[in-house]
């Protein structure tokens, strides 16, 4: 099991000292990765499906593992996740793609579809078209980074160009795609190196796991992209038991949250110190390798 802690860009955690602080810890601690999250914009006054408070911090991702790759030398960078059918994947491949040249080859490019309603008007983006564009999107960003010289697709086309530099691997970095629909789990399987899922249940999970397996057979995943890789931020208190049980399910790797309340949040320096004292005892509490 890989051990990640999610939220390094965002609420308690979202001043650029803080932010060095725990990337350094965690990687002086012994954590595999650590993750930032996003809402381009939040809902003002705050309206469901919205997760989160007006006011809430969300350091861009790009800029933040920009900025923590210069102050860390092992630890994986993840964006967990990149809401992809809000931004243009050119752009967005070219961004990515200097972030994992810039950390030598340690990110993790995490996507998703999003479900706010409010956040697609602000940015113009039809939200019915969602599942559609991140298909496309991530066609395209694995496309240009390639080198692929012409793209046809319905939202992105290009002939005659390319970009540089492109990520450290000919494959581009890992992708992983986030969701519970049986969209998701066709999409893990043809376009991603693995799924995350979060706020997940160890019950959720099995049903995740039943998907990608079950899409699995129905489809044909490219070789390139190996077997799935399965990542997940329980909801439940994490403990040894815990982890023993979403092992057993087939998880990779556990992306831990300090406190939930956090991330909806404001910088916060008391609440930070909470969160870094988590980086530092945890490793031995919960039996990292």
């Amino acid at each position: 099991m890989k051990f990640g802690f999610f939220g390094v860009n965002s609420g308690v955690l979202a001043d650029p000292d803080t932010m060095v602080r725990v990337a350094r810890t965690a990687e002086e601690a012994g954590w595999e990765s650590i993750w930032t999250g996003e809402h381009v914009v939040v809902a003002d006054p705050r309206r469901p499906p919205s997760p989160v408070t007006p006011g809430t911090h969300f350091v861009d991702q790009v800029a933040a593992l920009s900025f923590l790759a210069a102050h860390t030398s092992t630890i994986r960078l993840g964006t967990g996740i990149v809401i992809l059918p809000q931004r243009n994947p050119v752009i967005l491949a070219k961004e990515l793609a200097s972030v994992d040249v810039l950390s030598g080859g340690r990110l993790e490019a995490g996507f998703g579809v999003g479900y706010v309603p409010a956040e697609f008007e602000a940015l113009g983006v039809p939200f019915a078209e969602r599942g559609t564009r991140t298909d496309e999107h991530l066609d395209a960003m694995r496309a240009l980074w390639r080198g692929d010289p012409t793209f046809d697709g319905r939202f992105t086309s290009w002939a005659g160009v390319e970009a540089s530099p492109r990520p450290t691997m000919p494959t581009g970095p890992p992708v992983h795609v986030g969701g519970g629909v049986p969209a998701t789990w066709r999409r893990v399987v043809r376009r991603a190196n693995g799924w995350y899922g979060f706020l997940t249940t160890l019950e959720s999970t099995a049903d995740a796991v039943a998907g990608i397996r079950s899409a699995e057979v129905d489809l044909d995943r490219p070789a390139d992209l190996g077997p799935a890789i399965l990542s997940v931020s329980p909801s439940e208190p994490v403990n040894r038991d815990l982890i023993r049980r979403y092992e057993d399910l087939g998880v990779d790797r556990m992306i831990l949250v300090h406190d939930f309340r956090d991330i909806s949040r404001g910088p916060h320096p008391k609440r930070a110190e909470a969160a870094l004292r988590f980086l530092s005892e945890a490793p031995e509490r919960l039996g990292f390798d």
